[in-house]
């Protein structure tokens, strides 16, 4: 409970903008295991001589620690008040967008403003949002495609299965039998997700990261890598259930946070190590990323075009897709366009349902 509490923490001070990275919230973690967490001044201390990296920094933490922690045992308030971080989806009021925060009583209301917040850009959100946004995701019912097999399986439609047919007659002494019949048999397809973890991207690294871990949750065979300067198989630390331990398991994993983009080399590794060798053959394949490519460009267009001859489906979602106004100018996106399936939309909770829906019709 205490490691929820804290990892929760860190997650309400990088929305308000302090830079908490997995070594700092892993610093902070074992520094609280030592001084205790029943000990309030103490894991005030703790958390400014670990998560803190600058003097602004250190306004924004006494903020956010004052409305977070606000019951004498440590624990995060059970009321929510005015400009506190609420920790429960009931207890999460929206930011109209003026810093001022109001409860919702009704039920309505409640559902009125969990409907707003399904629209609005991951990346502008406030603490309190971010944290409701964060239990929006169980909402998620993602379905898995599917692909037909060799195999046949009873059914009441489909070609005769004569065999039973036969058999059924040789039990009945020679008599008619009803005809049965069969249809070739489907199985789940792979999903494999590739989540731009750049600089460009860091606004939405976060919540990629916790849609990929409702994937990986819920559908069989979900595969996750990240991308930017490196390439870097996450999918055994989102296979944790409690989502804030996968991430934190996930950022410790991750070496290039809010790095550049080398999307084409990334992506040749991919296809090198993982993709020729079965993982994308006849898969359905996420890339999430804005486009932006420090690399080689003819390179990120290569690799896209042969990840597309192995895959079954290729689908790329930019986050800017959705947004009044957009025009792919990125130089990656113009050059990737003609290899990809689906371009989609990937900035609010609304279009990671779309997207869901797309990943099931594949």
């Amino acid at each position: 409970m205490s490691d929820r509490v804290l990892l929760g923490f860190t997650t309400a001070l990088r929305a308000a903008g302090v830079p908490v990275t997995p070594d700092r919230s892993r610093a902070f973690l074992e520094a609280v295991s030592l001084v205790g967490l029943d000990d309030r001044r103490a894991t005030y201390v703790a958390g400014r001589a670990t998560l803190c990296g600058c003097l602004d920094d250190l306004a924004r933490y006494d903020r956010v620690f004052e409305a977070y922690f606000g019951s004498r045992d440590g624990l995060p308030m059970r009321r929510p008040v005015k400009n506190a971080v609420p920790t429960t989806a009931g207890d999460l009021p929206l930011d109209d967008g003026t810093g001022e925060s109001t409860e919702q009583a009704d039920p309505v209301a409640l559902a009125s403003a969990a409907e707003v917040l399904r629209h609005r850009d991951v990346a502008h959100l406030s603490a309190a949002e971010r944290q409701r946004l964060a239990a929006l995701f169980a909402t998620l019912r993602p379905t898995a495609p599917r692909r037909r097999t060799a195999r046949r399986e009873r059914w009441r439609r489909g070609a005769v299965d004569a065999p039973r047919t036969l058999r059924a007659s040789l039990r009945r002494m020679g008599e008619p039998a009803e005809i049965a019949r069969r249809r070739r048999a489907a199985k789940p397809r792979r999903i494999v997700l590739l989540v731009d973890v750049s600089g460009s991207m860091s606004g939405y690294a976060d919540a990629l990261l916790r849609l990929a871990h409702r994937l990986t949750q819920t559908l069989p065979q979900v595969e996750t890598f990240t991308v930017g300067t490196r390439l870097t198989h996450v999918t055994r630390a989102l296979r944790q259930r409690d989502p804030e331990r996968a991430l934190v398991a996930a950022g410790e994993t991750v070496p290039d946070w809010s790095g550049g983009t080398r999307l084409g080399e990334t992506l040749r590794a991919f296809s090198e190590r993982w993709g020729r060798r079965g993982m994308a053959r006849g898969a359905v394949v996420v890339i999430f990323s804005d486009g932006w490519e420090r690399g080689d460009v003819s390179q990120l267009t290569e690799q896209v075009r042969l990840l597309r001859r192995v895959a079954h489906r290729v689908v790329w979602v930019n986050p800017h897709r959705g947004k009044d106004g957009y025009e792919p100018v990125q130089a990656g996106v113009r050059a990737v366009l003609p290899y990809v399936d689906d371009f989609v939309a990937g900035h609010s909770l609304a279009t990671y349902a779309t997207l869901c829906q797309v990943i099931a019709d594949a």
